[in-house]
């Protein structure tokens, strides 16, 4: 499918889809769930074949219907609502949106949104995303695949600070904190701690400690929250934009300089009224 005309009239929609996924996301209590949409349509992406990625793919059932992403329907048709008020978003940007959203309103960082994403036809095959069974081999086989470092996949995996498993989508069960709906640190806390009852780690979770070049990261995480929070952002902008082609530099730069413009053109009516204002404040005095 075409990629979307991102103009003043495109980035007028995306603002106001980010209003109303902030009021369902806040309503709703989903900000998990997605979160976790972005994530699996975005983590598809193969650098070399160049297929998969955030391109909406995940609305198919032929890709919704993976095991991997068991539940996520819920969220799909959650933001069916959104689609509807504002058919001009592509479902590529919606769901990238809709887990920037997710991770502000929660009160993680602000991450940067750039629109422009098309929509595709064609669902990659099951197998793409992480086996939370498997340990650091497979992680790094799975985020390098989509061209990410180790320090995207301990950044990423901070992620799993907000909600938690649900057995029967993932065959496991519980929050990983004590607070599920806040996006703060204490993942990294959790895991530094170890085994410990009412917390889940899975096995790629434990592999973050267990590897040594993932355990920096754990560390440095579980000490500065501010260290987190600039990292996370930086890698969730990489995952919700792999393979994807920003818009032209001159649609930008038009819709730009037609903020400029408009600015100018304040300026300069504000100026006139200043002239004449003035003009006739001289002849009142003259004849005064």
């Amino acid at each position: 499918m075409a990629s979307p005309i991102v103009d003043a009239e495109y980035l007028k929609e995306v603002e106001k889809a980010k209003r109303d996924l902030r009021a369902l996301i806040s309503s709703k209590n989903c900000a998990p769930i997605m979160l976790r949409l972005a994530w699996h349509d975005a983590g598809t992406y193969d650098e070399v074949t160049k297929t998969g990625g955030p391109n909406g793919s995940i609305r198919h059932e032929v890709e919704f219907m993976h095991d991997a992403n068991k539940g996520l329907k819920i969220a799909i048709d959650l933001c069916e609502g959104v689609k509807d008020r504002h058919p001009k978003i592509t479902y590529a940007d919606l769901y990238q949106l809709a887990g920037v959203v997710a991770v502000e309103v929660t009160g993680g960082p602000t991450i940067d949104f750039v629109p422009g994403r098309k929509d595709s036809m064609v669902s990659p095959e099951e197998g793409r995303l992480p086996d939370a069974k498997q340990g650091p081999p497979h992680l790094r086989e799975v985020f390098y695949r989509m061209g990410l470092s180790d320090k995207d996949i301990v950044a990423l995996s901070g992620g799993h600070t907000l909600g938690r498993a649900h057995r029967e989508r993932s065959g496991f069960e519980g929050p990983w904190t004590a607070e599920p709906l806040k996006f703060d640190n204490s993942y990294f806390v959790e895991l530094l701690k170890g085994d410990s009852e009412g917390r889940l780690k899975l096995p790629t979770d434990k592999a973050l400690v267990e590897d040594q070049e993932f355990r920096k990261y754990v560390e440095l995480y579980a000490k500065d929250e501010e260290a987190f929070f600039e990292d996370y952002a930086e890698s969730h902008k990489k995952l919700s934009e792999l393979g994807f082609t920003q818009p032209s530099s001159c649609i930008q730069e038009a819709v730009r300089k037609g903020a400029v413009l408009a600015q100018v053109a304040v300026g300069v009516a504000v100026a006139g009224t200043v002239v004449i204002l003035s003009y006739f404040y001289e002849i009142n005095r003259k004849h005064a």
